[in-house]
């Protein structure tokens, strides 16, 4: 069960169960800053005009070219 839970998926990628915590949360950090620019772009459309887009963008390069 604990293999299941927190080894399994992490080897699909071939990584460690810390490599892979490490690279997901870098990824909840850059979702965290671009729905917050996307909120702030939702009030005041002037701002962040692309701030989100670009932050997902690069993040799907990221996971595109990974390994």
């Amino acid at each position: 069960m604990i293999k299941a839970l927190f080894l399994d998926h992490p080897g699909t990628v071939d990584e460690t169960y810390l490599q892979h915590f490490v690279f997901a949360m870098s990824f909840a950090g850059w979702f965290f800053l671009a729905g917050a620019a996307a909120f702030i772009h939702a009030l005041v459309p002037a701002l962040f005009e692309t701030t989100a887009s670009r932050i997902l963008n690069k993040l799907n390069h990221k996971i595109t070219t990974r390994h």
